[in-house]
This record gives structure tokens, C-alpha cells and sequence, in this order.
């Protein structure tokens, strides 16, 4: 199955656009780093010449006028200022729909008036001074201008040996260099192997260019923009020629002290062609669908390996369990494998934020930096892409609701500047996220009047905090004196709450007045096959998540009596409510005599499961529930077990939340 060629440019489009965004973030920051200059310049010189070649014309046509200032940039002709990147991120937004959405006259007027805003920013630029790395560059640009002037430049470049299977065609550049003026061109053979040991695929050649031109150093470095970072090249003013044989030029002497005795320009680290093309061979690119596919036949093979290791336990035959054990083993680490390829580090969801931050400070007028921590700690690709719309509604909240303007904040003892951390570590099976703010905190004295207004605690109830805070992400609930584009409504968090509990996930949230506020995270490594607890309740049998299970103990039957109607265990000195699985299911069976409890917990919170029988660990394929049980909230999918029974999974936080709404219950009762 061969990919479209324009979804292929589409994927490679997002990828430089996400390059292009981040050199102009990191801009913001250094806005005199010309390395980061030059690589935005790259960025978008390779998407115009991209979206050219592929037919998005109007792509190619609008990119080309952000090249254009950020050429000028490049060139020292006007400063880069947080105005102008700012417009280019703009710009940058509607490349994007350029390239996503089908062009109408709506997309050519945003355009227009995107480029009117970037003229403005570069005229307000022009009266300013370059950065520093901008003028020491463009003093060396004219001087091997001048001595150019009216003669041309001598070029020798060589391309990496890989060159030719990876699209390039040498014969191209030196055609594009014959368009800048009158070029003489000659073969260098030196590198060239005996014919015994020479490999047909690789290109050995290089190139010496005497070009008669006018045009300058710039001009040429533009053929050769989308290689450059690649191969090796050397441009020198023809000029060069006469200080040699002894006719001194201040030109010449400028350029030669910037020269090594290599052929490879100094502005240019050029990486071997062995070096790229191992690198090259390191990644393939694989689409996300054929992963899922793989998945899924990876877990159809977990579920017949358990048949096959449920057959050869009954048999007595010692050669088909020595093959069991041996497929067991096999399948396991398949397994193992295959959760690894689904992984990916969170950097690929926290580098989201740096752009939202960026936006949502020129949009309230507060000072804000993010930070992170972190990065690569690896999670299921699937649970990525869920928690991308969660976390971006908690850094708005936290950005709106948490963080003070800075005069507050000065007049608070606080630095004028805001943090908002993102932070995420391994622990188990599960990934702990942490969005943290050094913002006001949140008032209790609010939450618990507007939870009282909205009839959900008596007035004057005792509660704890912890339960207090848990009215946030109740549907509607919103302490927010006025409404926001940002945040206000009361619509979010209770999606926030249900998308984190769809994904086996919890969700804490702690604060502290005048401090700040921490929501805390707790999400497993992968949606697709866990470790699960098989119990059996009646004649059916359930499976446990086994990161949600702490220990199981014993209820006999004398205390099953003495608790029924109160249904608390002492645990260590503390009371844990349980739940009857056997009731909640109406199952109709009388108990076994030594039921067990397994104690189950969701962050602070626990809870005991009374089931008759614990069978033991099972390597667990979720299956979806169908949309004919979407709704049961007890259960969060199903697997199929090794005799080709059905088994349903336990929701772990439904219950946790059924049995201390049992407890609140029980203790307001007494």
C-alpha cells in the first residue's frame, strides 16, 4: 500500500510548520540568535519550494513573502523584532490552512491581510538596528560582494554519496547556477574510487564552478538551500585569484581570513555522507494505522497463546506444554515490543504549549513562562493524542483563573513573571502529569459558597478539602466572577474529569492560597493490553486493572454478617467501605464461604471489592464495549479469556467513586 503523494507532502508540511513554530518561539527569546534566523528562513524556503512542487500554489505564493522578511533578516537589512515574529506565527497558522483545507477567496483575503500586518512589521523593523551576528555576517557578505562585483565567484561543491537515491540531481543545481550568469564547469575526479570498489549508487563526484556574474554570495547559497546542511561547499570571489599572485585586495584578504583549508565553507557543518545515510537508515517512517493493526494481531495472538496455555495445562502431554511455554514467552515479549513502537515521549504533547503560553500572554497582558520536565518519559501514542484537549483546557484555566497581572503579583511580593509547569514522570505502570502554577491558588471560601448555591453540600456540612475541590469538575460548576474567552462557562472541567476516568485515568487537585495550584494526573502507560487481577463473582468471572489493585485479604463468613449493613473493614487502623460485587451484579448466588476483599485505590481513595474467588493474573486485550453499552458505567471494556469466554473489565474509578459515596452516605446517617 503505497501513501498518496500529497498526504506525503501534507505529513512533511506539518513537520516543518511544527519546525518553523518553535524556531519562531525560541526566537522570541533570542531575537538576535542568527542561527535561529536562518533556520526559520530554511524552514520556509523549503515549504514554498515543497508546496510548489506539489500544486499549493497559493501556499508557495504566500510563504514566499515571509522568506522574503526573514531573508532580509537574514541579511542584516532589518532587526528581527517580537512584532515581526509575532506576524510570522500568524502567517505560520495560515500556512497550515493553506495546506489542510481547500483554498478559497476567504483563505486569499486572511492572506492579504496577514501580509499587510507583516509589511508593518518589517517597516516598523527597518529603522532599527541589526542584531550584532547580523551586521558581523553582513560586513563579510559585502566585502565578498565587492570583490565580486563585475567578475563572479569561484564554487566547488560536493554532495553527500547518497545523494542520488535520496532525489537529488546534481545536474539541476548546476543548471540553476548557469541561469545566475556565464559558468564554467569542470569534474573533480579526485574522490573518485578504482573501478573494483566503486558502487554504482553512490555519487563520488564533484564539482569546480567559474561563474561571471554580478549576483552575490546570497544567490548562490539559495541553489544550494535545500542540500546545504548536507554536503560540502566552498564559495570564493574571483577576486581571490589576483591577492594570490600578489596584487593585495582588502576584499580578498577578509574573505581568505574566514576560509579553513578545507573546502567547506565555515557558515556550513557538513555531515558525511556515511554519517547522514546511517542516520537516515536509523527512523522509517511508519503510518499510525498499520501500527493499530499490528496491535490488534498482536492481541489476538495474547488471547490464543492463553487458550493454548489453558489446553496444555490440562493435558499430560509434555511436549505441548514445553511448545506453550515456549509461545508464552514469545508472546510476551512481541508484546513487550510492541508496546515500545506505540510509545512516544510527551515532548511531542508539551511542545504544544509553548505556543499557547505564547498567545494567551499577549492576549491577557500577563508575563508567563512554562516550563517543563519530563520530556521523555514515553506513553502510549493513543493516550497522547486523548490527553492533548484536556491538558490544554487546564494550562488555559490555570493561565486564567490562577496566574495575577503582574502588578498584582509585584504588589504580592511575587515576581512579575508567572510559571506554569508541566511535569511528567514513570511510576508502575502508570505516567504522573503535574500542571503546576505559582498563580493566587484557589479560594475555598468561593467553591464552597457556589457548591452550596448549586444544592450540592448542605450549608455548614463538614467536608474534606480534597472532596471540596472535587466539586470543580462537577458539569456547570464555575467560581469565575465574570466570563472570559478563555475560561467562565463551567463547561470543561467535567469533560476534563470524564475524558482522564475514560482512559483508567484520575485526576487530583491540590492548592494553596496566594501560592498556586497543582492538578495532578495519574494515567496508564497504554490503553490497548494491561496486566489485570481475574476474579470470579458468582459463575461470572471480571478482571481488575492490577495498577489500581494494592493487596487482597480474607472476609470469612462470620465478618461478612457482622458487617452486613455497615460495610467498612479496619484496615490498618483505618476504615476502607467496600462494595458487594455479588449484590451490585444481582448475581443470585449464595457467597463461598471465604470471600476475598481486594482493596482498590484511585489516588487517596480506597475501596474494597468483595469477590468469591481470586483466579490470578491475566495478561488483558481490552476490547470497546459496543455502543449498546456505552453506558454502563461499571465496566470500562471487555477481553476475551483463554477458553473463549467473555470476561468484563472493572471501571476502577466508578467504583471507587460508588463506594465513598456509600461511606458519605453511611456516616451522615449516624
Amino acid at each position: 500500500m503505497s501513501m498518496d503523494p500529497i498526504e506525503t507532502f501534507r505529513i512533511e508540511a506539518d513537520e516543518l510548520l511544527e519546525q518553523i513554530e518553535q524556531g519562531l518561539l525560541d526566537l522570541t527569546h533570542r531575537l538576535g540568535d542568527m542561527d535561529l534566523v536562518n533556520a526559520v528562513f530554511r524552514g520556509l524556503h523549503t515549504l514554498k519550494g515543497s508546496g510548489a512542487m506539489f500544486g499549493f500554489e497559493a501556499l508557495a505564493a504566500f510563504t514566499h513573502h515571509c522568506e522574503t522578511a526573514f531573508d532580509r533578516v537574514r541579511k542584516g537589512e532589518v532587526p528581527a523584532t517580537a512584532e515581526l515574529v509575532s506576524a510570522v506565527l500568524s502567517a505560520r497558522d495560515h500556512m497550515r490552512a493553506l495546506v489542510e483545507e481547500e483554498v478559497t477567496q476567504a483563505h486569499l483575503e486572511a492572506g492579504e491581510a496577514l501580509l499587510a500586518t507583516l509589511r508593518s512589521a518589517i517597516e516598523k523593523a527597518g529603522g532599527g538596528e541589526a542584531p550584532k551576528g547580523a551586521q558581523a555576517e553582513t560586513a563579510s557578505q559585502k566585502a565578498d560582494d565587492r570583490a565580486a562585483s563585475g567578475s563572479g565567484w569561484n564554487i566547488w561543491f560536493r554532495l553527500p554519496a547518497n545523494s542520488m537515491t535520496n532525489g537529488t540531481n546534481p545536474l539541476a543545481l548546476i543548471a540553476e547556477l548557469r541561469e545566475l550568469g556565464e559558468a564554467t564547469i569542470t569534474a573533480d575526479l579526485s574522490h573518485v574510487p578504482p573501478l573494483e570498489s566503486l558502487v554504482p549508487a553512490e555519487l563520488q563526484l564533484a564539482w569546480q564552478v567559474t561563474l561571471k556574474t554580478g549576483q552575490p554570495r546570497s544567490a548562490i547559497e539559495d541553489v544550494f538551500i535545500f542540500v546545504m546542511d548536507d554536503m560540502e561547499l566552498k564559495i570564493e570571489p574571483i577576486a581571490c585569484e589576483a591577492a594570490a599572485a600578489g596584487q593585495p585586495d582588502e576584499a580578498a584578504a577578509t574573505v581568505e581570513t574566514q576560509k579553513n583549508a578545507s573546502p567547506v565553507a565555515p557558515s556550513i557543518e557538513p555531515v558525511s555522507g556515511d554519517a547522514r545515510q546511517a542516520k537516515s537508515a536509523e527512523n522509517v517512517r511508519v503510518p499510525a494505522e498499520r501500527l493499530d493493526e499490528l496491535m490488534d494481531r498482536v492481541g489476538e495472538l495474547v488471547i490464543a497463546q492463553s487458550r493454548l496455555s489453558q489446553i496444555a495445562t490440562m493435558s499430560t502431554d509434555l511436549h505441548l506444554r514445553s511448545v506453550s511455554e515456549e509461545i508464552e514467552r514469545l508472546s510476551g515479549e512481541l508484546r513487550d515490543t510492541m508496546m515500545v513502537l506505540r510509545m512516544v515521549p510527551v515532548s511531542t504533547l508539551f511542545g504544544r504549549f509553548r505556543r499557547l503560553v505564547h498567545d494567551l500572554a499577549r492576549e491577557t497582558g500577563k508575563a508567563i513562562e512554562l516550563a517543563t520536565d519530563g520530556e521523555s518519559t514515553e506513553v502510549d501514542k493513543t493516550v497522547i493524542e486523548r490527553l492533548a484537549d484536556p491538558l490544554v483546557h487546564l494550562v488555559r484555566n490555570s493561565i486564567d483563573h490562577g496566574l495575577e497581572l503582574p502588578a498584582e503579583r509585584e504588589a504580592a511580593g511575587k515576581p512579575r513573571t508567572g510559571q506554569v509547569k508541566l511535569s511528567a514522570r514513570q511510576a508502575g505502570g502508570e505516567v504522573i502529569m503535574k500542571i503546576t502554577d505559582d498563580g493566587r491558588g484557589i479560594d475555598h471560601q468561593k467553591v464552597r459558597a457556589k457548591a452550596e448555591a448549586s444544592g450540592l453540600i448542605e450549608p455548614g456540612q463538614q467536608i474534606s478539602e480534597h472532596d471540596l475541590l472535587q466539586f470543580i469538575f462537577h458539569p456547570g460548576f464555575s467560581t469565575a466572577q465574570k466570563v472570559t474567552n478563555l475560561s467562565g462557562r463551567g463547561v470543561g472541567m467535567d469533560v476534563v474529569k470524564r475524558t482522564i476516568e475514560s482512559l483508567r485515568g484520575t485526576i487530583d487537585l491540590t492548592t494553596k492560597a496566594g501560592e498556586g495550584s497543582e492538578i495532578s494526573l495519574r494515567i496508564p502507560l497504554t490503553v490497548a493490553i494491561i496486566d489485570g487481577l481475574l476474579v470470579r463473582v458468582g459463575e461470572g468471572r471480571y478482571v481488575i486493572p492490577l495498577a489500581a489493585v494494592e493487596e487482597c485479604i480474607e472476609l470469612s463468613l462470620e465478618d461478612d454478617l457482622r458487617s452486613r449493613g455497615r460495610s467498612f473493614i479496619s484496615l490498618r487502623d483505618k476504615l476502607v467501605p467496600f462494595l458487594r460485587l455479588r449484590d451490585l451484579f444481582a448475581t443470585g448466588t449464595k457467597p463461598d464461604p471465604h470471600q476475598k476483599i481486594v482493596v482498590i485505590s484511585t489516588g487517596s481513595e480506597r475501596v474494597g471489592l468483595v469477590v468469591d474467588q481470586i483466579i490470578g493474573d491475566h495478561q488483558t486485550v481490552i476490547k470497546s464495549m459496543s455502543k449498546l453499552h456505552a453506558n454502563v458505567a461499571t465496566f470500562s471494556g471487555a477481553t476475551i479469556l483463554g477458553d473463549g469466554t467473555v470476561a468484563l473489565i472493572l471501571d476502577v474509578a466508578h467504583l471507587v467513586a460508588a463506594g465513598q459515596q456509600q461511606e458519605a452516605q453511611l456516616r451522615a446517617a449516624v
